[in-house]
């Protein structure tokens, strides 16, 4: 095989944008994808806030992007990247049945929400148990909901539920907050935020839906239940980013300049995967056709 201009990793919306962006402007490109087209958005039953759709499905909407992406050529490939290595003259990509050289790379791999591997929380995914508030809060409207997390994440998120549904406890394993101060004011303040301190979820409860979480006070040992309508959790975000050997924050997230370059030359990132204040389908696809112009101008 020959050297390519670029390779992605990674088919989530930032995957895709760049693919169709590098296809528009004639890169011999190719994509390597693990999983499958459509990254976490795929999980969401309704996407109501990408321009252009008053309602679909992520997983429809990811359809339409591959259509698209491969109506201009793009060469997808179920191929899990093992490595990154950069040679000088190239860079070579390793999966677990390939190599491949390339000029340039665009990781745009993304995360995955941390589990905390209590029962019902995988059974329950989409029908009652969320990682995304923005995204599906508006299905919960007039009912009771648990945030899980003390973070800045988990804050926000309960701040903003608060606006929709009729009362949001925020379970957190500790006595105080780790949320900037800010954000533990405005909710502490709220009135239909109610906080259940030194508390862990030990089991999520439903039928076709849940209907109940059940806690136990770390401090006391004492179990009880709490009558809830929705799970939302925020124990974190894992990227994945570990066969990238660039420059990374603590938690694992790629660190990018505005342009969206790495630490290795010719290494670009883009989406979730990188640090980055906001992680949504739209920032992504911003991210996925900057990512295009920065490899050009890398190219020259």
């Amino acid at each position: 095989m020959g050297i390519y201009e670029v390779i992605i990793v990674g088919a989530g919306p930032a995957g895709i944008t760049a693919g169709i962006y590098a296809q528009r402007a004639r890169l011999d490109t190719v994509l390597l994808e693990r999983l499958g087209v459509g990254g976490q958005i795929v999980l969401s039953d309704n996407v109501e806030n990408y321009p252009g759709f008053q309602s679909i499905s992520g997983y429809e909407l990811m359809q339409r992007f591959e259509e698209q992406a491969k109506g201009f050529g793009l060469e997808v490939k179920d191929e899990e990247v093992t490595e990154i290595r950069d040679e000088g003259e190239y860079k070579l990509v390793r999966t677990h049945d390939h190599e491949y050289k390339t000029k340039s790379v665009i990781i745009a791999s993304g995360a995955k929400p941390k589990r905390l591997g209590v029962p019902g929380e995988e059974e329950f995914i989409g029908k009652g148990v969320s990682f995304c508030a923005t995204c599906d809060g508006f299905f919960f409207r007039g009912r009771d909901v648990a945030v899980v997390g003390g973070g800045n994440s988990a804050i926000t998120e309960a701040i903003y539920l608060a606006k929709i549904v009729n009362k949001v406890y925020v379970v957190h394993r500790r006595a105080e907050l780790r949320a900037t101060k800010i954000l533990q004011e405005r909710a502490l303040e709220n009135p239909k935020i109610e906080f259940v301190w030194n508390s862990v979820v030990e089991e999520i409860i439903g039928d076709s839906t849940v209907s109940q979480v059940s806690l136990r006070n770390v401090v006391t040992g004492e179990r009880f239940q709490l009558a809830v309508g929705g799970v939302f959790m925020y124990a974190g975000l894992a990227p994945n980013t570990e066969f990238a050997d660039v420059k990374k924050d603590d938690a694992g997230f790629i660190i990018t300049d505005e342009t969206l370059a790495t630490s290795t030359a010719g290494v670009f990132a883009a989406g979730d995967c990188r640090n980055t204040m906001l992680r949504q389908v739209a920032t992504a696809v911003g991210d996925g056709a900057l990512a295009v112009a920065s490899v050009e101008r890398y190219l020259g």
